[in-house]
Formats: C-alpha cells, sequence, structure tokens
C-alpha cells in the first residue's frame, strides 16, 4: 500500500513539474541562471541596468537580447532593458529557439495562463495566442517545450523591472525554413499593434571545441577574429536585410542560435525603422579564456509598427452612429426579403438616412453564423448611395450567393452582420505595390477577374504571394497566373460588424 502511494505522489509530482496554481509556468531558472529570492534578483537586475548610462533610441518597438545565465549575459542584456524602463507597452512577444525539443519547420505556443519568477507572475495574452493557433498552420501547443526553455524564461525578469505590467506572448520558434520564417513574419506583423514590442532572444557565436565550432586554424587573435566574425552578421541585421543574414550564417557556419528568431524580427520591421548594435561582449573576455566562448549583442530597433490603416480608409467618412444604422438597414432589408420576398425602399425600415450614409461608395455585405462565413455578395464600384447598396447586397448575401443555400429566417438572430464601405479602386503598377492589411485588390487577366477585400489576407494569415496565389485560383486561373500579364487595382475600406 505504502509503494502505491509512493508511486502516485511521483506521478503527482511529475506531472505537475512546471506548474504552479492555475496552470501557472513556475520558472525554473530560479537559484541556477539568476538569483533565487526577490530581494537579491531585484538587486541584481537594478545592478545591471544602473551600470548602463544613456540610452540610444527613441520608440523602440523589439529588441535582440541574449539568453545566457545573468553572470554571463545580465549586463549585455540590460544594455537592451534600459531603452525600454519606463515605457509602456501592452503586449511583449518573445521569440526564442527551442533549445531541448526538436520542432521540424513548427512553433510552438503554450497554454499557460500565466509565467511565475520571483518578481511575480506575467499574465498571457491568451486572446492573442490564441489567435494565432488558428492562424498559423506551423503552430503547436505543446506545453512541455516551453517547461523548460531558457530561452524564453531568462528575459522575464529583466521584462518585469524594466515594464511592470504587460501581458506575455511567448513562441518558442523550431527549425524553420525560409518561406515558414515569412510567412510567420507577416501574420505577427498584421496582428500586432502599436503598443507591442517585440524581442529575439539569441546568442551569437559558440566557439570551440565544446560547441564543434573552430573556424580558425589556429588560436592567434582569436577573440579579434570572433569579433569580426559576428559583426557580419550584426551589419546584416543593421541593414535590416534578413536574406543576408541568413546567407552569412549558411557561409560561415556562424553558430548563432537565435537564428530563425531573429529572421522573423528582420522581416517584420518596417522600412523606415532604424536597427542599432547597443553592446557586444563575449564570455572569453570574461573569463580570459577563448578556447570556448560565447558571444552576447544587444541590439534594438527603433520607430513605429506599420499598423496604421490595415482595414480602413485614409480618412473616416463613417460616424459610430451611421455604422449601427447601417448594420440595422442590412438586418432589416433581410427579414424585409425573406417576409415580402422583395427588396425594400429606405421608407420601408423606418430608419433616418444621414449625410454620410448618402455618399456614393462601394459595398460588401458579409453574414456569419457560428464563426463560419454564411454568405458575401457586393459591389466595387462606387455607382449608388451607400445605404443603397447595403440594401442591396445585404439581400443578395442573403439568397444569392451561390456557394450556400438561402439564410432562413430562424437564423437572422444568430447572424453576424459585417459591411465593407470601400473606396474607389485604383489601378497599380505592378502588385508590388499592394500592401497586405491595409489594401483590397482586383485581379484582371484575359477576361478573368475576382477580388479580395483587405481584411482577407490578414484573417488567412497568407502573405503577398499567397493572398495573389489564391486570388488567381479565385479568378479561374492557375495559381501562379499572377505573375505574368495580370492588372491589379487596390481599395481600402471601413469594416464594421454587428457582434
Amino acid at each position: 500500500m505504502k509503494k502505491t502511494l509512493l508511486v502516485i505522489v511521483a506521478l503527482l509530482a511529475f506531472a505537475t513539474a512546471g506548474y504552479g496554481a492555475e496552470n501557472i509556468l513556475v520558472s525554473h531558472l530560479k537559484g541556477l541562471w539568476y538569483p533565487s529570492t526577490e530581494k537579491a534578483l531585484n538587486k541584481a537586475v537594478s545592478e545591471y541596468l544602473n551600470k548602463v548610462k544613456e540610452k540610444k533610441m527613441d520608440n523602440t518597438i523589439a529588441l535582440i537580447l541574449p539568453h545566457a545565465g545573468y553572470k554571463y549575459s545580465g549586463q549585455t542584456a540590460a544594455y537592451g532593458i534600459k531603452e525600454i524602463v519606463g515605457k509602456k507597452y501592452s503586449r511583449v512577444i518573445i521569440l526564442g529557439p527551442s533549445h531541448s525539443h526538436r520542432l521540424g519547420n513548427k512553433l510552438s505556443m503554450p497554454s499557460y495562463k500565466s509565467y511565475r519568477t520571483p518578481l511575480g507572475d506575467i499574465e498571457l495574452d491568451r486572446k492573442f495566442i490564441d489567435k494565432l493557433n488558428r492562424k498559423m498552420p506551423y503552430a503547436t501547443m505543446r506545453d512541455v517545450i516551453h517547461m523548460k526553455e531558457h530561452s524564453i524564461q531568462i528575459q522575464l525578469p529583466l521584462l518585469q523591472k524594466a515594464l511592470g505590467e504587460f501581458r506575455l506572448v511567448p513562441i518558442v520558434v523550431g527549425q524553420l525554413n525560409s518561406s515558414t520564417v515569412k510567412n510567420i513574419a507577416e501574420v505577427l506583423k498584421n496582428c500586432i499593434d502599436d503598443k507591442t514590442l517585440v524581442i529575439a532572444s539569441s546568442d551569437f557565436t559558440h566557439y570551440g571545441r565544446r560547441f564543434g565550432y573552430l573556424p580558425f586554424t589556429n588560436d592567434f587573435q582569436t577573440e579579434d577574429k570572433l569579433k569580426k566574425l559576428d559583426m557580419g552578421a550584426v551589419q546584416c541585421i543593421e541593414n535590416k536585410n534578413p536574406e543576408a543574414f541568413r546567407n552569412y550564417i549558411r557561409k560561415t557556419g556562424a553558430t548563432i542560435c537565435g537564428e530563425n528568431p531573429i529572421s522573423i524580427l528582420l522581416y517584420m520591421l518596417p522600412n523606415d525603422s532604424s536597427v542599432t548594435l547597443l553592446h557586444y561582449e563575449t564570455s572569453g573576455e570574461q573569463s580570459g579564456d577563448f578556447s570556448n566562448s560565447v558571444s552576447y549583442a544587444a541590439i534594438a530597433a527603433g520607430g513605429s509598427w506599420d499598423t496604421g490603416s490595415k482595414v480602413q480608409v485614409k480618412k473616416e467618412v463613417l460616424t459610430q452612429k451611421d455604422k449601427e444604422k447601417l448594420l440595422k438597414l442590412a438586418e432589416k432589408s433581410i427579414e424585409y426579403y425573406l417576409k415580402n420576398k422583395s427588396i425594400p425602399d429606405s421608407s420601408d425600415l423606418d430608419i433616418r438616412i444621414s449625410e454620410n450614409m448618402k455618399k456614393v461608395m462601394g459595398c460588401f455585405v458579409s453574414l456569419y453564423e457560428n464563426g463560419k462565413l454564411r454568405g458575401c455578395i457586393g459591389e466595387i464600384m462606387p455607382k449608388r448611395p451607400l445605404y443603397k447598396a447595403v440594401i442591396s447586397q445585404a439581400v443578395n448575401a442573403a439568397v444569392r450567393d451561390y456557394r450556400f443555400p438561402p439564410v432562413k429566417a430562424s437564423e437572422i438572430n444568430n447572424l453576424k452582420i459585417e459591411i465593407s464601405a470601400l473606396t474607389p479602386p485604383e489601378k497599380v503598377h505592378s502588385y508590388k505595390d499592394i500592401v497586405i492589411g491595409r489594401d483590397g485588390m482586383t485581379l484582371n487577366k484575359n477576361g478573368h477577374f475576382a477580388v479580395f477585400l483587405p481584411q482577407v489576407a490578414p484573417d488567412q494569415g497568407w502573405n503577398l504571394e499567397q493572398t495573389l496565389s489564391y486570388l488567381s485560383m479565385k479568378a479561374g486561373l492557375s495559381r501562379n497566373a499572377w505573375k505574368n500579364g495580370a492588372e491589379f487595382s487596390v481599395f481600402q475600406a471601413i469594416v464594421f460588424n454587428n457582434k
């Protein structure tokens, strides 16, 4: 009996290792990678930060930070953390490489509610994580991958000290090909806002027999050669050139463990952002022994994320009251049609039409039931007042979308109605002028035509090439037909819904 109880206790201990109450990941790093008590940890981080005398960058949106134990890389990391002290970010995304688990062309996000360090608990942004999981087919949710992944956990006390409260999105990145790196970057870029900080967790070159990397034929000037090797990678990063960075690693064999997190970040950075090396150091420099050495760098990116007008026109032309009236107009139009089998006039619906609702605009009306599309029809070219277009296209979406059976009266109360009020389409010189997340688009080739609303690509997590491939197939063409001979136009939309 005692033996059975001992086995049960042991199994329970194993099953809950790394967890606190209410599904909390308790960091295993305390006492090993950094001090174990709140007081000692606070003191250590404060001392690191106090040694950094000045900030070098305004409007920091991203950092590249090392992830060794604090006695090795804590001071270097402090140069990056100093840039964000006292700033307000609602969300921090940490991209860290997987050290203990193989993740072939995948990434993992956890199911935890929060992470715990000696400085307290950090709430995870569950809504954002769940959204990413839906949008990324290469995303997994395996908590075991996160339980002892130091590349994520080592950053947390530093961030707690600098920022206070924030929501965390921990992403462990596997061994990715270039296409997946680009896709992840595109999805993240279209989901973040201007209160998001992105951190790529990475050490730089791991040199010596211990790491199986000895690129130099002798030990003469190893320190200088290591720095030159690392600075080649840093230069690619400062130039915001992910292809050059990845090619440099292929060419030199540089053992930079966060290659994929850094690559994702570089693909995310806006064109007008600036990237600066803040500090560089090696463990060989600290110990005086370069037979085995790990390099550490703190790098910051400043600017602002390209979040602006993801699904909005440049100038808002509808008030909140206008939007509410248009949504009610769409709902009542569907009800009227199902009862009378005719499209109503606005006078039949007892809704006062504002001047803004009379503006000539194109529009699409989309219907959703239980999260799934139930109908979507519209008109791109502005040819009649917006309110008239909404009345007509609401009915069409309900009963004339050939992909779905007609909506029944019993379904109306469960429908989510979404209206996209459109700006006039404008031809662009090349598909390269299309901005995913901001632009809706049309493709026209050899009499074949198709359209996507601005929100389609971000909702599906597609990059530009994927979007154009699906647009080509929607037009009845081959998936690569967009590459030659196709004409494109773009438009923007004011998108709003009733749920």
